[in-house]
C-alpha cells in the first residue's frame, strides 16, 4: 500500500514546523522525524486508528501523535494522508 500527501496535509505541517524552528529548530526536526515515522506504520493497520472526529466515513480515520492529529482516507491502494489539526481545529481548513 502507499502513501500519498496532500497538499493541504503538507502545507499545515510545513507552516507549524516551521513557526516551531523560529524558536527552537531541533525540536522541529525531531518532530517532523517523529510525525513521519508515524503515517509510515499506518500501512501496516490502516483499521488501527479511530474513525476520524471530523468526518463521517468510515474510511476516514485519525492517528494521534503528540497532541497532533493527522487525518487520513483509506483508499483501495493508497492511504491519502491530508488533515494535520493541533487540539480541535479543523483539519483542512
Amino acid at each position: 500500500m502507499l502513501i500519498t500527501y496532500k497538499s493541504t496535509f503538507v502545507d499545515r505541517l510545513a507552516n507549524h514546523l516551521e513557526y516551531i524552528a523560529r524558536y527552537n529548530p531541533k525540536a522541529a526536526k525531531n518532530l517532523q522525524k517523529v510525525l513521519l515515522s508515524r503515517i509510515k506504520k499506518i500501512v501496516n493497520n490502516p483499521y488501527l486508528y479511530r474513525k476520524s472526529i471530523y468526518f463521517n466515513d468510515y474510511l476516514v480515520r485519525d492517528l494521534v501523535c503528540k497532541g497532533y492529529t493527522i487525518v487520513f482516507r483509506i483508499n483501495e491502494d493508497t492511504i491519502e494522508v491530508f488533515g494535520f489539526v493541533r487540539f480541535q481545529q479543523n483539519p483542512i481548513d
